[in-house]
């Protein structure tokens, strides 16, 4: 093969750290892993049920781009509800990954710069890359809480959106209410693009959620079912947003995924009935021992929302750190997968709670490490 072969832009886009983790954790007999962003609980059976029956009924096929009617009203008449809102439209995607790409390639032009809250989900940078854009990374360091006007003195004219998730991985911050009404205001202010990845916002612990949709309608919602219904095989997601915008969107799924998994959109009309409070109970109950925990022993904040904890490693070196933690069989991912900086590692608490336990035992004894 030719190195002239292969795209210039691969050489500035690494391998993800999360897979490298994997890769080692293989070599591992009885691992302990809080490295994945997957949650532990089995799909509940009416989801299960629904998709079976799609299977056997013959749904097999390509549907609609946009998403098969029944589901993409009832979730439109979910989302509007909640938003108060009616002039808002919906796409479905095939999963949050599809919807970050598809939305990013309708609405960034070479040259645009994107600002990018740092800590951020993994693929950001690289989707913005990939459209030809540009990510401007924005400190959030050590609190992980945003400043709106740490925000605002990085907006230049080339500045075409912000890109951010509340709550957040690998952080689990979430972003008060009045802080999103600040930030859909300085959006408004400079004419910006908001994209806000809200795939998390059923996992909120301390407070009511609440989207930046509700201050800033013209922003570009992004969410899904993988996380929320333990679905994330499934490739689920969809977007929403100003119907101008979504259908542009729709042109470029058109051309790229066709259409999200028909079973999988089958499987998601049930989802929308299913009541996962008790599951956000569970959850809850793991971060606080999770925090309890670790509080004395590492320097954290508490996440208010996912199922991520994101501590200072010690020493401040989050990469050697985790190697070290890979010796004694835990599995952890380095914050350098996630953010311009390597000082922190990023915790799932999407475990059952015997491995948990076992992950507490390790990490305390871990504490320590120099």
């Amino acid at each position: 093969m030719k190195s002239s072969w292969i795209a210039e832009r691969m050489q500035t886009m690494p391998s993800s750290g999360i897979r490298k983790i994997f890769e080692l954790g293989q070599q591992l007999k009885n691992p302990v892993n809080l490295s994945i962003g997957q949650p532990h609980f089995d799909v509940p059976e009416p989801i299960k049920s629904a998709a079976i029956e799609a299977i056997r009924n013959g749904n097999n096929g390509y549907t609609v781009t946009s998403g098969i009617a029944e589901l993409r009203e009832k979730l439109k008449k979910q989302t509007c509800d909640r938003l108060k809102e009616r002039d808002r439209d919906l796409i479905i995607t095939s999963g949050t990954s599809g919807a970050l790409t598809v939305t990013i390639l309708a609405t960034i032009n070479p040259g645009d710069e994107v600002l990018v809250l740092d800590p951020y989900f993994v693929s950001y940078p690289h989707l913005i890359s990939i459209a030809g854009g540009i990510p401007i990374f924005v400190n959030t360091y050590p609190s992980f809480e945003i400043q709106i006007d740490q925000i605002e003195s990085k907006i230049n004219l080339k500045t075409k959106a912000i890109l951010f998730a509340s709550p957040a991985n690998p952080t689990g911050s979430c972003i008060s209410k009045d802080q999103l009404m600040q930030l859909g205001e300085l959006a408004r202010k400079h004419q910006l693009i908001l994209i806000s990845d809200e795939i998390y916002r059923h996992f909120v612990y301390d407070q009511p959620f609440h989207s930046v949709a509700e201050f800033y309608p013209e922003t570009i919602v992004v969410d899904g079912f993988g996380k929320s219904y333990g679905v994330t095989g499934w490739r689920l997601g969809y977007v929403h947003g100003p119907t101008e915008i979504i259908q542009e969107i729709a042109k470029i799924q058109q051309y790229t995924f066709v259409c999200a998994p028909s079973i999988s959109q089958f499987g998601a009309i049930a989802a929308l009935d299913y009541d996962t409070s008790s599951i956000v109970r569970d959850y809850r109950s793991k971060r606080d021992r999770l925090i309890d925990a670790l509080k004395d022993h590492y320097e954290l904040t508490i996440p208010g929302g996912a199922f991520y904890l994101f501590p200072k490693a010690p020493q401040g070196d989050a990469e050697k750190f985790c190697l070290q933690a890979i010796k004694h069989e835990l599995l952890i991912i380095p914050g350098a997968s996630f953010s311009q900086q390597n000082t922190h590692f990023r915790v799932s608490f999407a475990a059952k709670d015997e491995v948990l336990e076992r992950g507490i035992d390790i990490l305390i004894r871990l504490a320590s490490f120099k």
